[in-house]
């Protein structure tokens, strides 16, 4: 069952910071998140109980998706995988190249961090644009893995991301 309350107390924490990282974005900052360890943890369980015996792997995107994601995995009992900025993974990556709102990027992931059919949830922060959470299903998508899921906290209708990673499932606890 979810936490039907969980929408409007991340709302309530959610900061709006304007042209953040360059003028005319308008930034989503879910940090203050991770300084209310009650909600946070709500969070996760709401997160892992829609996965419970679904998924194999749960990835997280760089950066806040780092921090749920590794949480839902240990609340899964999975492992976690980390999907990052290009040049920060020590070893043999898969690399996708994606455009932001405000320019271009490339996201890595372990080559061997995946294996053929395992069935990957994907955790990020914010769904925008959706180039990024698109980028991170390409990397599993080449090493043979399935996304069954996004999961993100906060989705920013209007720039209509789920159009990106469509035909994924994706699921949002907070919509803007």
């Amino acid at each position: 069952m979810s936490d039907v309350s969980l929408p409007g107390d991340v709302a309530a924490i959610l900061i709006d910071v304007p042209d953040f990282p360059v003028a005319g974005v308008l930034f989503k900052d879910l940090t203050g998140v991770f300084g209310d360890a009650q909600l946070c943890g709500r969070i996760v369980r709401d997160i892992a109980a829609r996965h419970t015996g679904a998924v194999d792997i749960v990835a997280g995107i760089e950066a806040r998706g780092f921090i749920f994601g590794a949480l839902v995995a240990q609340e899964l009992g999975l492992p976690f995988v980390p999907i990052r900025k290009q040049g920060k993974l020590p070893r043999a990556t898969y690399a996708v190249q994606y455009e932001l709102e405000y320019g271009s990027a490339s996201v890595e992931m372990h080559c061997d961090a995946v294996r053929e059919g395992q069935r990957v949830l994907l955790i990020d922060d914010v769904l925008a644009t959706g180039g990024t959470a698109a980028a991170a299903a390409g990397l599993v998508a080449q090493a043979a893995g399935v996304i069954t899921a996004l999961e993100v906290l906060v989705e920013i209708e209007a720039l209509s991301g789920r159009a990106a990673v469509s035909p994924v499932e994706v699921t949002s606890l907070l919509t803007c």
